[in-house]
């Protein structure tokens, strides 16, 4: 019987069965083996690159020990160790039971996933997600530790942990970085959020970095400052951490792990390692920037109030540390002089929020969690969608379709020829971001506050948290308390008294003078006790180290 059909559309027919039954038309079985043994080994090796990108990201929380236990005084150093590895075990538990699912669960609606909860019904093909998208969980909490450092009780601690990674930051994570967020940039049409280009956020400068910062400022107001960084006077004390050494040895390894962190965010090797590379290479310039930038900034200050130049080595670190969390949004997507300028502008902006939270609102984050993580991160979207270029966006981005379903360009930077809907899009993505982690960490600490179950009692403050609840500080041969410490003590004393016998106010308020008018004494009769007999003339003048901030 006679088909009717040409002989092209039978080839054509044939082509689609071949198709279908698992078979590339035009290819024999041997040569399907080999094509598909050749999707395989693509398939595992992306896989491995995130996998070993998530083992980097992971690191970062050793590099987050060591900065936070070089950052705070040695008294609470195993306080703080101990809260960096446990705020890693309750994270990886609320991730696997809920975090994960809310952000990418396969059935989900604009909002959040509804499915694979406890990784129910995940494929096998998703494990290596699983754990890059952990490692970033894990790091918006850590964030938050520095910023309460040296004050906070051990329990409330773990309870805004888990709350964070089970519920606050995965809902964030479904909004940007999910394909069905209602805000993310993996919509393809035109008629979506923004003319469809959602928000630009690579690698989590808005969806981890200022998840971590704001958290952190809000339960930094809340807990309040510690005892002793304020005078009566409301001027700032310097509480320098015990060693810069071990801070700055954090500072390298965060910046180490940051070659997995956003690198690794273009999710694969083949076919992408153009934009993994170009990541890298942009990390390294905005850190370096960023990091010169501060210290520059730093010594021009410290000798306009002192006469001298301080090389503040802390300072410079966390520029660093503003570089890469400025870059982080956009690694993929600007060229390297664009870099450059992302992390001046970052260490730039680092310095300022510092000085400005510490001096003028009067919060006490001594790490400064929400300068380097929260400001930087919300520069980070800014940066995208400033300095986006359009080669490079269209290359990491699928293309947006036109309304006839043709592909097109994609937005792309303000500054680079494009028309601000990037810019547009990211301050939307700001306010959301910053409310909806408001609305639900605002009520977290103040209600952890009214319980009373969030600030430490003063009194264990000045001991130190290791002593009492670690049973043993983190070295075991302590140095002689320090001037700060025995006026600490004092102050925490009198404090006390007032508030017991409010009938003694004015005792103590003379109390509270002398030990001011003490101050100077104390310091001398320390100096004099660590160096026996020798002149102390030339140290009374010489600046002390540390911030640049008085």
């Amino acid at each position: 019987m006679a088909s009717g059909l040409s002989r092209a559309e039978l080839d054509n027919i044939t082509d689609e069965v071949l198709a279908a039954i698992g078979f590339s038309p035009g290819r024999g079985p041997v040569e399907q083996q080999n094509s598909d043994s050749d999707a395989e080994m693509i398939s595992d090796t992306d896989a491995f690159f995130v996998l070993f990108s998530g083992y980097l990201v992971f690191f970062m929380q050793c590099g987050f020990c060591m900065l936070c236990a070089g950052s705070v005084r040695a008294k609470n150093s195993k306080n703080i160790i101990l809260k960096t590895l446990l705020d890693t075990c309750f994270g990886a538990l609320g991730w696997y039971l809920l975090g994960y699912g809310l952000a990418f669960g396969h059935r989900s609606n604009d909002f959040l996933g509804i499915t694979n909860f406890a990784l129910h019904d995940v494929s096998a093909s998703k494990y290596h997600t699983w754990l890059f998208q952990y490692a970033f969980a894990a790091t918006a909490t850590t964030v938050v530790s520095g910023a309460v450092a040296e004050r906070t009780k051990f329990g409330a601690y773990m309870l805004y942990a888990a709350f964070l990674t089970a519920w606050v930051y995965p809902v964030i994570v479904h909004w940007v970085w999910a394909p069905e967020g209602w805000f993310t940039a993996h919509k393809t049409y035109k008629s979506a959020l923004f003319n469809g280009t959602g928000l630009i956020d690579f690698a989590g400068s808005g969806v981890v970095h200022m998840t971590g910062g704001i958290s952190g400022l809000i339960g930094a107001w809340i807990v309040g400052p510690r005892i002793g960084r304020f005078d009566n006077h409301g001027r700032a004390r310097e509480i320098p951490g015990h060693s810069a050494s071990l801070a700055l040895l954090g500072i390298f390894i965060l910046w180490f792990a940051w070659y997995g962190f956003n690198p690794g965010s273009a999710l694969s090797i083949v076919g992408a390692s153009e934009a993994a590379a170009l990541s890298a290479i942009n990390t390294t310039l905005s850190a370096a920037t960023g990091c010169l930038t501060t210290l520059a900034i730093s010594m021009v200050i410290s000798h306009q109030i002192t006469g001298n130049l301080v090389w503040d080595v802390i300072g410079a670190g966390n520029g660093a540390l503003a570089g890469l969390v400025s870059i982080t949004g956009a690694c993929a997507l600007v060229q390297p002089w664009a870099a450059c300028v992302i992390g001046i502008a970052g260490g730039f902006m680092y310095a300022l929020a510092s000085n400005l939270l510490l001096n003028w609102l009067k919060i006490d984050d001594p790490l400064d969690a929400f300068s380097v993580h929260g400001v930087c991160g919300v520069w980070g979207l800014v940066a995208a969608a400033l300095f986006a270029d359009e080669s490079l966006i269209n290359t990491s981005y699928y293309p947006v379709l036109n309304d006839n379903g043709s592909p097109g360009s994609r937005e792309f930077g303000l500054l680079v020829g494009g028309n601000g809907q990037l810019l547009a899009s990211a301050t939307a993505g700001i306010m959301v971001i910053s409310i909806w982690i408001a609305i639900h960490m605002l009520p977290a600490f103040w209600l952890m506050k009214k319980l009373q179950v969030l600030r430490v009692d003063p009194f264990e403050e000045i001991e130190g948290l290791d002593t009492v609840h670690r049973k043993d500080p983190v070295y075991h041969r302590e140095l002689k308390k320090s001037p700060f410490d025995v006026i600490s003590t004092a102050e925490a004393s009198a404090h006390a008294k007032e508030s017991e016998a409010s009938s003694h106010g004015k005792v103590v308020e003379e109390i509270l003078n002398d030990l001011e008018m003490m101050k100077g004494q104390i310091h001398r009769v320390f100096e004099m006790q660590q160096l026996g007999s020798r002149e102390l003339t030339s140290r009374e003048h010489t600046p002390r180290s540390g911030r640049w901030r008085s």
